[in-house]
Order: structure tokens, then C-alpha cells, then sequence
């Protein structure tokens, strides 16, 4: 079997429940060996099941040390001596109390990259920064969900994750530059960076961002989604050409340029929403999909994951999803999460 892309590489992760964890568990399908430092009490995610915990920690190594001792923090001082780089996902107090940043850990190697996982970034104080609440205070609580009901929230880790595949690239940045160095990586920026072209239009053109109704697009019409004869259909037109194919299937004339079809918003939908009533979701997936048309049926994530079994794998007794990145000539192994200080522990009595 070939190598992974990322085999030799040695991380070490300090930290709990999500964003920390699930960025070193992506390393660690790519060929990267992860130990994972827990204190004696193990990862937070532990306590909330096993299957939580393994969906962010197959592939690792676990080795219980309590950093809160001079023995626990010599210890992880001679795995970093041997490390490529240390992610941590605590609060910034924790972080430099437990000398977990790269001006502490240099001593040990020169050349080890130190990630900070945290919500404001590692000078930015230790408020509580949970997933949901950088939703609520970046945007993007506000914009979801129906403009004439409350603000809500995607249902899903949207924060940990997308600050999760951050720290990995920053993390890969710094190790490709050969220097060792502090990378932080603050939820917040990660989620305000994500609202991109929103952004740019305050910024630029004064332009605040709104709810739309079904989640539409602030540029591209139609392209949000819309109910149909039984469930509803995610439709996705970005230019002329997926106009021309999509209405002419669809039984619609007029509005044949993006500039139009903006203009006149509200009387696209409408037409859509009307031809769109005569089929159901799943049917208008079969007949635009052919011709080229970006659209699909909302689907349950039970029914996402029985049309892509090839997205499931088993690590020892847990069924998860694959890594998302896919390397020619390289089949990931996954294996099942580690038991709390399986590959080793040094937890001295009365600390």
C-alpha cells in the first residue's frame, strides 16, 4: 500500500471536544502520526458517547499526561523534542498557564510548530467562544433561516469544522516553511473570512447583508430553494446557459440574462415556483441533472449517506464518515479511536 502523504509527519494534540481534534484527526488519514494528550480525565468528547468520540479521533494515538504537574509538562517537552508540530484547542490562559505556545516550547525544539486553536485568537481573552455563539456574534446566525421568523442556527458544527480545516492549513503552511512558529487560529476570524462576498459588499458598496427567503442567493436568481409537487428542490442558477436548459425543460419564457433575472427577482420566482409544482423534488432531479442544470432534492442526512456508501467506512466497531480528501494511489486505513492513555500515561498521585 502507498504511503499516505502526510506519513513521518509527528503532531501532537492537546485540547477538547471539536475543532482541534477533528483538524489533526484529517492529518491523521493522510499518513500523519497523531498523539493525542489527554489529562487523566480524558477528552471532554469522551463523556459525551463513543461514537461522538470517534467520529473526531479514529487514527490517533492517546497518551495521558496531567499538564498540570512538572513531570506531566517534561514529559510532553520530550514528545515535542520529536515533533513536527503541537495543536492545542484550550483557552488562551490554559494555553500559556500549561506553556503550550511556541516562545515556551522552543526550548525543546527549535523547529516545532505550535497551533492555538481558540475562539478570539490567543490575545484576545478568554470569553466563551463556543460554536453557536461565534454563529451568533460573526453574522451568520442572522443571516439563516426566514426573514419573517427569528434568526437560526445551520444545525451543525459550521464553526469548529471550517476552524478546524484552518488550523490544518496553517498548521501544513508552516511545517512547508521550514521554521518552527506560532500559528492562531481564532474562530471568529475564520467565520468572518467565510462571509467573504458579504463582507466585501459592506465594505465596498454599503450593501447589508439580508435574509432571503429559502436561503436565496444575494447575486444569483434563481438560486435558492423551492417547493415542488412533494419536497423541496435546491436549484443553482449561476449564468445564461443553465437558464436557457433549465427553462426551456421547465416550460418558461423570458428573462434570458443574469442582469434581468436580478432585476425582476420576484417575478422569476414566482414562474419557477409555478412550473416547479408539476413534478416532484426528485424528478426534477433526474431531468436537469442530464442537462447540465446544478439541482437536487433535499435529502435527510439518512438518506445523503445510503446514496454515498462509498463516503462509509469502518474503523474497529464504528461505522464513519471517509476523510474528504483523496489522494491517487493512496487508500487512508482507518483505524478505530484509541482508549485513554493506550500508548502511555504518567499521572502522578495527588496532582
Amino acid at each position: 500500500m502507498t504511503a499516505g502523504p502526510l506519513a513521518g509527519l509527528r503532531i501532537l494534540e492537546v485540547g477538547h471536544i471539536l475543532a482541534g481534534p477533528f483538524a489533526t484527526m484529517l492529518l491523521a488519514d493522510l499518513g500523519a502520526e497523531v498523539t493525542k494528550v489527554e489529562p487523566p480525565g480524558g477528552d471532554l468528547s469522551r463523556q459525551v458517547g463513543d461514537a461522538y468520540f470517534a467520529s473526531i479521533n479514529r487514527n490517533k494515538r492517546s497518551i495521558c499526561l496531567d499538564l498540570g504537574s512538572e513531570q506531566g509538562r517534561a514529559e510532553l517537552g520530550k514528545l515535542a523534542a520529536d515533533a513536527h508540530a503541537l495543536l492545542v484547542n484550550l483557552k488562551p490562559s490554559v494555553i500559556r498557564r500549561l506553556g503550550l505556545t511556541y516562545d515556551s516550547m522552543r526550548r525543546f525544539n527549535e523547529r516545532i510548530v505550535c497551533v492555538a486553536v481558540t475562539g478570539y485568537g490567543l490575545d484576545g481573552g478568554d470569553d466563551p467562544a463556543f460554536d453557536y455563539v461565534i454563529q451568533a456574534a460573526t453574522g451568520v446566525a442572522a443571516l439563516t433561516g426566514d426573514p419573517e421568523g427569528p434568526p437560526t442556527l445551520p444545525g451543525y458544527s459550521s464553526v469548529d469544522n471550517s476552524a478546524a480545516l484552518t488550523a490544518a492549513l496553517g498548521l501544513l503552511a508552516q511545517i512547508v516553511s521550514g521554521r518552527g512558529g506560532q500559528v492562531d487560529v481564532a474562530l471568529r476570524d475564520v467565520m468572518l473570512a467565510q462571509l467573504n462576498y458579504r463582507a466585501s459588499a459592506y465594505l465596498n458598496d454599503g450593501v447589508e447583508p439580508r435574509r432571503m427567503p429559502f436561503g436565496a442567493h444575494s447575486y444569483y436568481v434563481p438560486a435558492q430553494l423551492f417547493p415542488t409537487e412533494e419536497g423541496h428542490l435546491a436549484l443553482f442558477v449561476t449564468h445564461d446557459g443553465f437558464w436557457k436548459s433549465f427553462a426551456a425543460e421547465a416550460g418558461i419564457d423570458g428573462f434570458p440574462t443574469m442582469a434581468e433575472r436580478a432585476a425582476r427577482r420576484e417575478e422569476v420566482l414566482a414562474a419557477v415556483t409555478r412550473a416547479l409544482a408539476a413534478d416532484t423534488a426528485r424528478g426534477w432531479e433526474a431531468r436537469l441533472r442530464p442537462l447540465g442544470v446544478p439541482a437536487a432534492a433535499v435529502r435527510t442526512l439518512p438518506e445523503a449517506l445510503d446514496a454515498t456508501p462509498e463516503m462509509v467506512v469502518r474503523a474497529g466497531d464504528f461505522r464513519l464518515v471517509a476523510g474528504p480528501v483523496r489522494i491517487a494511489g493512496y487508500e487512508p486505513e482507518y483505524r478505530p479511536p484509541p482508549r485513554l492513555g493506550e500508548h502511555g500515561s504518567l499521572v502522578v498521585d495527588g496532582d
